[in-house]
């Protein structure tokens, strides 16, 4: 594990590792969210220390990508032959006691993400990498302005697990609809902006435009499509006047990229 910077917000990097996991249960969260918990003696050291940490999940699509997978060794450069189809997706929950590891998938009917998610029933098997790396943000500031949509949920949900109750954060997420809507636990004090998706167009654009920033010390985090993650930094920096250093915006998907993270 190699430390990039030691002081306040800093990366720690790790080895890269493949790890074949079971499917242990499989939770419908909302019609549109499944959790789906994987386990097993490979997941023993396992480490996510950043609230939006990605693994990589790997997908075989056919024999010989399922052959590839068998003997992938990630970050070794190796021509391995045809490769899997890989996706990003934020590890939700880890527990080194029990060794199992919640992944969260938004169901959108396309993508082997999803498709795997849609048919995986407990004792299949899923591979994963990492995480790579961590970006630890430490829980020294203020206030936290946390904005995303259903597949920044779980980075979202982390960190407000892990603020204290001296803090205070405004977290803006969009849905499809009233039913995706989950409960975010935190000691901290939380309001929750709800926006739905259907029928309407850039609503949490013009939201975030409408917003009272908190306030305090402030760090703000954005994860949605790259497009409209780029239009929300602007808005804040431009139109809220923030911290540039203390604005992370992060494209998940593209629009013209139907698996999300």
């Amino acid at each position: 594990m190699t430390v990039i910077q030691t002081q306040g917000i800093h990366r720690v990097m790790h080895e890269i590792k493949r790890r074949r996991l079971q499917v242990l249960r499989v939770v419908d969260l909302t019609p549109r969210m499944r959790r789906i918990t994987l386990g097993g003696p490979e997941l023993a050291g396992f480490i996510s220390l950043g609230t939006d940490d990605h693994v990589k999940l790997l997908f075989a699509q056919n024999a010989q990508e399922q052959a590839t997978l068998e003997t992938l060794e990630l970050g070794a450069g190796k021509d391995h032959g045809p490769m899997p189809a890989m996706r990003d997706y934020t590890p939700r929950r880890y527990d080194p006691q029990t060794l199992e590891l919640d992944i969260d998938f938004v169901l959108h009917g396309d993508g082997p993400a999803s498709t795997w998610a849609e048919q995986a029933t407990p004792g299949q098997f899923l591979h994963i990498g990492g995480p790579r790396g961590s970006m630890i943000v430490p829980d020294m500031f203020d206030s936290y302005l946390l904005i995303g949509d259903e597949t920044a949920l779980p980075a979202i949900a982390r960190r407000l697990e892990g603020l204290a109750a001296n803090r205070r954060a405004l977290v803006i997420v969009e849905v499809e609809n009233g039913k995706e809507q989950q409960v975010l636990e935190s000691a901290a004090q939380v309001n929750v902006i709800w926006v739905l998706r259907e029928g309407g167009k850039d609503h949490l654009l013009t939201t975030v435009r409408q917003i009272k920033v908190p306030s305090g010390n402030l760090y703000a985090w954005v994860a949605t499509e790259s497009k409209a993650s780029r239009q929300i930094r602007r808005v804040l920096l431009d139109e809220h006047g923030l911290d540039e250093q203390f604005v992370k915006a992060v494209g998940y998907w593209r629009r013209d990229d139907t698996d999300d993270l």
